[in-house]
């Protein structure tokens, strides 16, 4: 009976250690406080979409961002966005014909300056973060981006229009505050003079898809994460 005995002590004692191992790596799972913002910039290339362009790799052009963003859960993000670029094209890179008012007008180039003030919606494929303050969050997941803004640009004069914008991305935890985003994405304008040309063939534009400008953009940016959620309130939402 002793062997016995003893044999069950030790299966006690594995079942003990076991479920203080458990216990501690639960902890530890959730020791880092939940971040509500980031906040940050981003560096990009922009590249103008119209009657003037229709290839997203050619005639990038510098862009800076300025960001912040709330997150209500690890899932979702809502970003406020200010990005300040130019904007380029040239009728030399169409293999379309447009009017010109004389035979030898030279072929219709230009290049402005832009900006972009936004508000967009986040959603991330998977939960965000270290692992160690939300139990199953990851450092690294794709997401995708719905927003709307409003568009500024100077070809000829003041141009200020709505748009709307998609994308898509991914997002890495670089440390515990620290993240890393790269995206593209793709805005719509409900204006076809962010190029400094209304209507060359005489068509008239209509919504945000027939006959209008538009911007897309590449870009890489870093924030860091502020405003700690409470860990002792009783409402999960604080």
């Amino acid at each position: 009976m002793k062997p016995t005995s003893k044999g069950a002590n030790h299966t006690r004692t594995l079942m003990a250690f076991a479920l203080a191992m458990m216990a501690a790596t639960a902890t530890y799972a959730q020791e880092d406080p939940e971040y509500k913002m980031e906040v940050g910039g981003g560096l990009g290339l922009v590249t103008y979409m119209g009657d003037y362009n229709g290839n997203p790799a050619r005639s990038m052009q510098p862009m800076v961002t300025l960001m912040a963003k709330y997150r209500p859960n690890p899932r979702m993000a809502w970003a406020a966005m200010m990005s300040v670029g130019k904007l380029k094209g040239d009728e030399a890179n169409t293999d379309t014909w447009y009017p010109r008012e004389t035979p030898d007008e030279p072929p219709y180039t230009f290049s402005h300056q832009m900006a972009d003030i936004g508000l967009r919606f986040e959603y991330n494929f998977w939960p965000y973060g270290t692992g160690r303050e939300y139990r199953g969050a990851k450092r690294l997941t794709p997401f995708m981006a719905l927003g709307l803004g409003v568009s500024y640009a100077n070809p000829h004069g003041t141009v200020i229009t709505g748009n709307a914008m998609l994308g898509a991305g991914v997002k890495y935890k670089v440390a515990t505050r620290l993240n890393l985003t790269a995206e593209w994405n793709v805005h719509f304008s409900g204006n076809d003079n962010l190029d400094g040309r209304v209507d060359p063939y005489g068509i008239k534009r209509s919504g945000l898809f027939k006959n209008t400008d538009g911007y897309s953009v590449l870009r890489l940016s870093l924030t860091y994460d502020i405003w700690a959620k409470c860990k002792t309130c009783n409402n999960d939402r604080d």
